[in-house]
């Protein structure tokens, strides 16, 4: 067994187990540390599958950003476990029920999916490299990318001159 089949089950069993804590943990700040921990995991995933860039965006924007809001907004809502109201016999059965038919669906849909004729290209290749998407988008989609650049900075200013106060 190789390095790389090792980080991959290694990183596989972290995702997994730290999914189910997400789910599992009472302490909503608990759940989403949880939850960083899962996207770490499937970040390795992404550097195993040579795309470095997909691996920091994941890093940056959902390890970073996104959990940081997360961390806020929970902080912020101040949830204890005596504030929190009391659940419904119905809710509860009709959560299971929608859960299971959820997972009927992602069965269904992976039954005929031919997956042993699908291999991905590991350490090889140069698909998925920072250098191939920068050539792509500055020579392909240069229009479309400074366009949206336009966007944002109006949208920046908009936000700027909405926020200021007289």
């Amino acid at each position: 067994m190789g390095t790389t089949q090792i980080l991959f089950w290694f990183l596989s069993v972290l995702a997994i187990l730290s999914a189910i804590m997400v789910v599992v943990s009472k302490n909503p700040v608990h759940s989403v540390l949880w939850l960083i921990i899962v996207f770490f995991a499937i970040s390795g995933h992404y550097i195993l599958l040579n795309a470095q860039f997909l691996a920091i965006v994941n890093l940056i924007v959902y390890a970073g950003a996104i959990m940081v809001l997360f961390l806020f907004v929970i902080m912020l809502m101040n949830l204890n476990a005596d504030a929190e109201p009391q659940k419904n016999k119905w809710l509860k059965i009709a959560g299971v029920i929608a859960g299971g038919a959820l997972l009927l669906v992602f069965v269904a849909a992976l039954k005929n999916a031919d997956l042993k004729n699908q291999i991905a290209e590991v350490n090889s290749g140069d698909i998925g490299l920072i250098h191939n998407l920068g050539i792509a988008l500055f020579n392909d989609y240069v229009i479309p990318f400074e366009i949206s650049s336009v966007l944002f900075l109006s949208a920046m200013v908009g936000a700027v001159v909405i926020g200021k106060k007289d």
